[in-house]
C-alpha cells in the first residue's frame, strides 16, 4: 500500500491498549505519529506564523478545500505554485474535501447522488460540489494528503437517514478514486455510518478496496457524548487496517486525543486550540484556564509551569489577562501559540510512552493532573 512518495512505518503497538507509534513518510517530510495537526482553514493558522509553528513542533497542518475554493480560488493558488508556496509552508499539508463545510455552513438547496448544490456563505452565489470537483480543487492546491468527498450525517440521524448518507459516501469514493491521478497526493477514504455499528462496518468494508496510504473516520465529535464516540472507536479499532495511518477527523481536545490514541488512532485535527485562545482560554497541564477571569488580575505566574513555549517563558497570567480584556491581538496570538505547543507536547509524551512501554502510566498521570475521572 506504499509507493515511492508515501509509506508508513509502524514502530510499536502497545499490546494492552492498541496505541500506536509510527512514522508517515510524505513528499514534504516525515510525520511522527500519533500527531495533532493544527488547522489553517484559510491557508493560515490564525495568529501563528509558519516559522513559529515549526519552532513549537508542528509537523503538518490542515487547510480547508471549501474555504479556499470560495476565496481566493483554487486555480489562483495553483498559479501561485500550489498551497505550499502560496502560504510559505514546506512541510506536509492535509486538505479536507469540503464536504463538512458544504453541509454545515452553506445554505443547502439540493443533495443528490451527483453532488451537492448550495449557495455560498460568502456571497450567496450558487455552486455544485461533486466528487470530481473536490478532487480537482485539492489537485490545484497540491496538498500531500487529500480527502474523499463524503456526506457527514448529523448526530441523531435515523438508521435510514444514516444509511442513505453512507451509501452516497461510498459511491462518491469510487468517483473520487477514478478522478484522482497524482501519485504525490495520498487519497484517504472516509468511514461514515453515524452511530450505527452495522453501517460503520459496511462503510469500512466499502472503503478498504480504496485504501492506499491512509484511512479516515468521519462523523464523530458532532455533538454526541464523548463516551459514545469512544464506544464507536472501540468497535472500529480491531477492524481498521494496521499498515496505514488512521485519521480521526475534527477531534482535538486533550482528553479526546488521549482516548483516541489509546484506541489506535494516529492523526487528529481540530480548531479548538486557536478558537478558544481567541476567547481567552488556555489548555494547560492542570486543565483549562480562562485567563480573562478576575482571579488572574494579579497572578504573576506563568500560564503553565510545565510548558516550554515562548508565552510561558516570558509572560504571566496577569499580562495575558490584560491583553485579552483590552482586545489586543497579541493576547490571542500568545495563547494560540501556547495551546498548540501544549497539544504537541501532549502527543509527543504519548508517543514516547508508547515507545517506552508505559502508556497507561502516562495516561494515568495525565488524568491526575487534569483532575478528570477516567
Amino acid at each position: 500500500m506504499n509507493n515511492e512518495f508515501f509509506s508508513f512505518e509502524l514502530q510499536k503497538t502497545d499490546p494492552e491498549t492498541g496505541a500506536r507509534a509510527g512514522v508517515f513518510h510524505t513528499p514534504h517530510g516525515d510525520i511522527e505519529t500519533p500527531v495533532y495537526m493544527p488547522v489553517g482553514t484559510q491557508a493560515t493558522v490564525k495568529g501563528v506564523l509558519p516559522d513559529t509553528l515549526k519552532q513549537i513542533g508542528s509537523q503538518i497542518i490542515l487547510s480547508n478545500t471549501y474555504h479556499l475554493y470560495m476565496r481566493p480560488g483554487s486555480e489562483l493558488i495553483a498559479r501561485a505554485g500550489g498551497l505550499h508556496k502560496f502560504m510559505n509552508w514546506d512541510r506536509p499539508i492535509l486538505t479536507d474535501s469540503g464536504g463538512f463545510q458544504v453541509f454545515s455552513l452553506a445554505a443547502l438547496n439540493k443533495i443528490t447522488d451527483e453532488g451537492v448544490t448550495f449557495s455560498s456563505h460568502v456571497d450567496g452565489s450558487y455552486h455544485t460540489f461533486t466528487p470530481e470537483l473536490a478532487m480537482k480543487i485539492q489537485h490545484d492546491l497540491g496538498s500531500d494528503i487529500i480527502m474523499a468527498f463524503d456526506q457527514c450525517s448529523e448526530y441523531g440521524y435515523t438508521h435510514e437517514q444514516a444509511r442513505a448518507a453512507m451509501e452516497r459516501t461510498a459511491k462518491w469514493l469510487e468517483r473520487c478514486f477514478a478522478a484522482h491521478d497524482d501519485p504525490k497526493q495520498a487519497l484517504f477514504p472516509i468511514v461514515q455510518g453515524n452511530f450505527f455499528e452495522d453501517l460503520r462496518e459496511e462503510s469500512l468494508a466499502r472503503c478498504l478496496p480504496f485504501v492506499r496510504h491512509g484511512i479516515a473516520i468521519g462523523g464523530l465529535s458532532v455533538g454526541e457524548p464523548k463516551p459514545r464516540m469512544y464506544e464507536l472507536l472501540d468497535f472500529l479499532q480491531p477492524r481498521l487496517p494496521t499498515d496505514v495511518p488512521r485519521y480521526l477527523m475534527g477531534v482535538g481536545s486533550p482528553d479526546c486525543l488521549v482516548e483516541g490514541t489509546l484506541r489506535g488512532i494516529d492523526m487528529f485535527d481540530c480548531v479548538l486550540a486557536t478558537r478558544i485562545a481567541r476567547n481567552g482560554t488556555a489548555l494547560t497541564s492542570k486543565g483549562k484556564i480562562v485567563v480573562r477571569n478576575g482571579a488572574y488580575k494579579e497572578d504573576f505566574t506563568p500560564l503553565d509551569e510545565e510548558c516550554d513555549c515562548y508565552c510561558c517563558k516570558h509572560y504571566t497570567k496577569a499580562y495575558l489577562r490584560h491583553l485579552v480584556n483590552v482586545g489586543e491581538m497579541t493576547g490571542a496570538m500568545l495563547l494560540s501559540l501556547h495551546n498548540i505547543r501544549y497539544l504537541h507536547n501532549l502527543m509527543r509524551g504519548l508517543r514516547e510512552s508508547i515507545l517506552g512501554g508505559y502508556v497507561k502510566d502516562f495516561v494515568r498521570e495525565f488524568y491526575k493532573k487534569q483532575q478528570i475521572s477516567q
